[in-house]
């Protein structure tokens, strides 16, 4: 009986911990590495899953946001596609209200338009990031103050 009771809680932890924050541990790709660059509030993960190159000049790039995080304002200058694979995020242009994104869903943003997105306050977020490089780098800018970035929650 011991046995058993050890083994159902042993399976129990396993199962209750394989959703944290919202998030399955079994995403089709790796976090990567921990972000330690500065464009970033809060900690994510980053598995660069494509390097631009001269024959094709995306870069793509699965980001995993823990609650919280969030890019600073920046801009593409080729534009860039946002896939969210899981948990619960958030998208938003300079001007426009924020966007919730979930498992699924897209987002196109324009080139050389400010914007910037991240994990909800309280859910992990996971997207691939497939960001154009023919015509330039990323632009960062200023940081998403909390205001912005808690305005209609």
């Amino acid at each position: 009986m011991k046995n058993i009771i050890i083994t159902a809680m042993a399976v129990a932890l396993l199962f209750g911990c394989k959703e944290q924050t919202g998030v399955k541990e079994d995403l089709i790709f790796s976090k990567g590495e921990k972000i330690t660059s500065d464009n970033f509030t809060g900690i994510a993960w980053l598995n660069n899953l494509v390097q631009a190159d001269s024959i094709n000049q995306n870069a793509v790039g699965s980001v995993t946001f823990e609650p919280g995080a969030r890019t600073k304002w920046h801009s593409h200058p080729a534009g860039q596609i946002i896939l969210a694979l899981d948990g619960l995020g958030y998208y938003q242009e300079k001007g426009s209200s924020k966007v919730i994104l979930k498992k699924g869903d897209v987002v196109k943003c324009p080139p050389n338009t400010p914007h910037w997105h991240g994990a909800s306050a309280d859910t992990t977020f996971v997207q691939v990031a497939i960001t154009g490089r023919e015509k330039g780098e990323t632009v960062w800018l200023e940081e998403v103050a909390d205001e912005e970035y808690y305005s209609g929650i």
